[in-house]
């Protein structure tokens, strides 16, 4: 059913959840893996680059550490994933990942913002949905590591 799938990680619980459950349903259907890690740029990274020299680069080597942790977790289950981290706004950057490598589905975490919080960042969602040209998963189920490991060794 899938062939290629994107697994959009940040390293939070949410992703976490993503790339559990990406990683499962690519197993199941033999897909292709590509990881995705977006490092934001918000203007609370903005200011923290004005006040601070080098807080970008600090939060891109920080990107860069999760970055090399999950895809040393894939390859420990058997994927021989492709990836990369970039900057930008993380909607858009993986829509156009999406695009770039053919993505049939993409898998992203999903985390309960505030009215303000949403007002500030905008709707990350609803621009994935209008933009992607594949399937998108908003990975929700909590997995726990005796079930992940069950599932991934079945």
């Amino acid at each position: 059913m899938y062939e290629r799938v994107v697994l959009a990680y940040d390293g939070t619980r949410e992703g976490r959840t993503a790339l559990r459950e990406g990683a499962l349903l690519a197993k199941r259907c033999d897909a292709a893996v590509y990881l995705l890690c977006v490092v934001a740029e918000t203007p609370g990274v903005r200011l923290g680059e004005a006040a601070h020299a080098g807080a970008i680069a600090h939060t891109q080597d920080t990107y860069g550490a999760l970055f090399d942790e999950a895809m040393a977790r894939l390859a420990e289950l058997g994927f021989t994933a492709e990836g990369q981290v970039v900057q930008g706004e993380p909607a858009e950057a993986i829509a156009n990942y999406a695009r770039k490598v053919r993505a049939d589905l993409v898998v992203v975490g999903h985390r309960r913002q505030s009215l303000l919080e949403r007002w500030w960042s905008g709707s990350s969602g609803a621009y994935l949905v209008d933009h992607l040209g594949c399937s998108l998963l908003v990975a929700r189920n909590n997995i726990s590591d005796e079930a992940f490991a069950s599932e991934i060794e079945g």
